[in-house]
């Protein structure tokens, strides 16, 4: 599809969405207006028991991450209600397991349980307890992002959406849970496990899908707001005014500032958050939200991966505390990580028609940030090395330029992103067994990425931690020095339809599928500017385009034995395009070989038939999954098993050139994922909820893995990394008048840390503890008085959580190349995430009327 085309798309899909509104708009200026009382009268409707005679109501994403009925027939949402009276609660196991009726695996957490969490969570920390999560963060604060596979697929292979609108990096795909969202406003967070609905905007989903949605604004007015202390220097504070009903409009805005110190070693970390919703009820049948979601960070030292040897001789080893030399690229004062971004979205939901729904999600996204670091320049008197990269011809103090003089520099890696977007569609119903579901996404994010240097003063710290004054020149007064400047744009159109059709009680077909479009196209120069030195130091790259297209179906059928038990499979589709770093460092390295054509297989450099396979090897990750299973729903217990089959194809990696220090994009041919997700709920009595999940994974590289500078590793039949195969949760939960507590215990299986599989990492088990208590109302304007505990692994534990997923070796010699059964394999040397000692939180909290 060329760009001519794409546009012409474009505009069709958004005059559609134009159209559809303006029709929307009309059909709503024919009803009458709403008295005053629309809104109490609307809070009474949502009181009333499922049970009752009133037409079943879809899910939008703006209310509920499950948003799995949203093209569901109304004979399946009213089998839905149903179950959910079957089951006595849509909220099981204390709010981690809900009722589900998709013919895929699905699973939710609800607010009950989020309200009991940490204060400062994040999403990634909510979902771990779900089975098929494996989900760790460096620190219980939240403030650190976190990090998790679900069934063996990677942070960056998972779509994530909140209130329906993406939020993946739109280059490299991955997620920074920190960014996004505080624990008062969540509403509940759903994770499809196998593969994404056909109609969810997420782009780089080959594994699976978690989308959030933020709380309605209540109808009665109020200021929300909570106190938190812990150890390690925690600190937080939160306030949330609602409005209340303001005529036909209802909203609420929130502020968190969120503050704590590294649990080894030095630094801290310092998080700002404004989160904002409004909801424009129109009528019974139309309805108007927005959305905002506002972080500003600024993390100091954060915490270094540690090998096996390092975590067992010192836990607590972290980044160098003061400058060890006068180069010191360890210092954690150069370890800076500030980043600013926000999220607008709106949802309109409107009644065309009896039988004609329409949703439009437009969306805009904005950030800026990156990473910081150490780096040593080279003072040097020789004109030679004037214009080459590393080195400089002054001293960036003002001192006295000293020939071969090493100086320390700050490395920031930045990025700007502009992400614009819509998700428009139409669910139109045939009768109450029949709906059928169209629409389309487009989204075209722009982003610049560079790396540039600046000075640092005395002591080592960086004078600009963002990286954009007292940057470091080629000469004293010349152009700034980058290793790389990089400019992406992508263009992505997607259409879709879906079918939920149910012949009678029992049957629930549903089948759909998507065709997606995308391109990429732009800039990447490395070591822009520079003249000087070998080919490799100097200026190369430039201008680059890929497209890639894919038609995903997927396919579904729920059979309900009884009111209790119901049968499913399911089978999908998914697909991910190529990072943008295919454009802006692969295609770089091809660049180089063609304005360097003697430097093609010199040595240890790329030969042709290599280069032939790295321009040729830009496919888009595809996974197919099958999931079967069984749930069932009666009285105080709720169970669910789900087997299930992934083949992925393409998985990306990161391979290296020796000769321009470049890494390139690589695909690993397949991966099989094999497993069995189960979890159940049982009420014991009023009081007590016990809750299980088990998960057995287990994930296999089907060949060896070519990475061309480092050598082929010896990977087929080898276990991916991170992946334990055994998972096991519990928790249990009590109330009982004012008090409540709950424990959760969970235990990680043994996992490998490298993809050959020569290093392992032990199993390991935490218990978490929290408890609460909701006084009295104090007085009429003073309300819901709480005082909350909580304590993440209680009994203190330390343990290895996570691998470095790129490292291919851990040893040297641990295995011989694949192809020439020589010991020439590089070895990184496998470093692992820690798990952070016992923390404790205490949390006072009040409302205001």
């Amino acid at each position: 599809m060329t760009e001519q085309k794409f546009a012409r798309f474009a505009r069709t899909a958004l005059n559609l969405a134009v159209a559809a509104m303006a029709a929307s708009a009309a059909h709503a200026q024919t009803i009458a207006a709403a008295d005053g009382d629309a809104a109490q009268k609307q809070d009474a409707a949502q009181s009333q028991d499922a049970s009752q005679n009133k037409p079943a109501q879809r899910a939008n994403a703006s209310s509920t991450s499950n948003t799995t009925t949203s093209g569901a027939s109304q004979a399946t949402i009213q089998q839905l209600e149903k179950v959910e009276v079957s089951g006595q609660s849509h909220s099981l196991g204390g709010g981690l397991m809900t009722v589900q009726i998709a013919p895929k695996a699905v699973s939710t957490i609800t607010r009950e349980a989020i309200e009991q969490s940490l204060p400062g969570a994040n999403y990634a920390q909510m979902i771990g307890t779900i089975p098929g999560v494996v989900a760790i963060t460096d620190d219980a604060s939240g403030l650190f992002d976190s990090n998790y596979q679900i069934r063996g697929f990677t942070n960056d292979q998972i779509g994530v959406t909140v209130n329906g609108a993406p939020v993946n990096d739109s280059g490299n795909y991955r997620v920074y849970p920190t960014e996004y969202g505080d624990t008062e406003n969540m509403n509940d967070i759903t994770v499809l496990q196998g593969y994404p609905d056909v109609d969810q905007a997420v782009a780089g989903a080959a594994g699976g899908t978690i989308a959030w949605s933020t709380i309605d604004p209540s109808h009665t007015r109020s200021i929300d707001a909570s106190v938190t202390g812990g150890n390690y220097g925690y600190r937080r504070e939160f306030v949330r005014v609602q409005t209340g009903d303001t005529g036909p409009v209802r909203s609420w805005i929130s502020y968190s500032h969120n503050s704590t110190d590294v649990w080894r070693g030095k630094g801290n970390a310092t998080v700002n958050k404004v989160d904002g919703k409004s909801v424009w009820t129109i009528d019974d049948g139309n309805s108007i939200s927005a959305s905002l979601q506002y972080n500003h960070e600024i993390r100091t030292g954060g915490y270094q991966m540690l090998s096996k040897a390092t975590a067992a001789a010192n836990y607590y080893a972290n980044y160098d505390t003061t400058l060890a030399t006068p180069t010191d690229t360890y210092f954690y004062g150069d370890r800076v990580n500030p980043f600013k971004n926000y999220m607008l979205s709106l949802d309109g939901e409107f009644t065309l028609t009896d039988s004609l729904h329409l949703s439009v999600v437009p969306y805009f996204q904005y950030g800026s940030g990156g990473g910081g670091s150490g780096y040593a320049f080279t003072e040097s008197t020789s004109a030679a090395n004037v214009g080459q990269f590393g080195y400089i011809n002054y001293d960036p103090a003002g001192g006295t330029l000293t020939n071969g003089k090493k100086v320390l520099a700050y490395q920031y890696a930045g990025s700007n992103t502009w992400r614009p977007g819509v998700i428009a569609k139409l669910i139109q119903d045939f009768g109450p067994t029949d709906t059928l579901t169209y629409g389309f996404w487009a989204d075209v994010p722009r982003q610049e990425q560079f790396q540039s240097y600046s000075r640092t003063d005395s002591q080592g710290f960086p004078l600009d931690i963002w990286g954009q004054s007292n940057l470091i020149t080629f000469t004293a007064n010349g152009t700034p020095q980058y290793n790389y400047l990089d400019y992406t744009k992508t263009k992505l159109g997607r259409v879709f339809v879906s079918n939920d059709w149910t012949p009678d009680s029992q049957w629930t077909i549903s089948v759909g599928g998507a065709y997606t479009y995308i391109q990429r196209e732009g800039y990447g120069y490395q070591h822009p500017g520079a003249t000087a030195g070998k080919p490799y130091q100097q200026q190369f790259g430039g201008y680059s385009k890929d497209d890639w297209t894919k038609f995903t179906p997927t396919a579904g059928v729920k059979f309900q034995l009884d009111s209790a038990n119901q049968f499913y499979a399911g089978f999908g589709r998914s697909f991910r395009a190529p990072v943008n770093g295919v454009i802006t460092q692969s295609n770089a390295v091809l660049a180089f070989y063609q304005q360097n054509p003697g430097a093609v297989g010199v040595g240890t450099n790329l030969n042709a038939a290599q280069l032939a396979q790295l321009g040729s090897g830009n496919q888009p990750e595809t996974a197919d999954t099958l999931d079967m299973g069984w749930r069932y729903y009666r009285g105080a217990l709720s169970a669910s098993v789900d087997a299930y089959a992934s083949n992925l194809k393409n998985k990306q990696v990161s391979g290296y050139d020796a000769d321009t220090g470049q890494t390139i994009y690589l695909t690993v041919p397949s991966l099989h994922q094999r497993g069995i997700n189960a979890e159940a709920s049982y009420k014991l009595n009023a009081n007590v909820n016990v809750y299980a999940s088990y998960a057995f994974t287990q994930s296999t590289i089907m060949q060896n893995t070519a990475t061309f500078g480092d050598g082929t590793y010896p990977t087929a039949g080898k276990s991916f990394v991170d992946v334990p195969k055994n998972s096991v949760n519990f928790g249990t939960s009590f109330k009982n008048g004012p008090f409540w507590a709950t424990v959760n215990a969970n235990y990680r299986g043994a996992f490998w840390g490298d993809w050959t599989n020569t290093e392992k990492a032990g199993g390991y088990s935490t218990v978490n503890f929290s408890s609460g208590w909701n006084f009295d109302d104090v007085t009429s304007w003073l309300s819901k008085p709480q005082l909350k505990l909580n304590i993440t692994n209680l009994f203190s534990r330390r343990a290895l959580t996570f691998a470095n997923a790129t490292t291919f070796l851990a040893t040297k010699g641990g295995a011989l190349d694949a192809v020439t059964n020589a010991n020439t394999l590089y070895a990184g040397g496998a470093t692992y995430n820690l798990l952070q000692p016992r923390t404790a939180m205490l949390t006072l909290s009040a409302s205001f009327k």
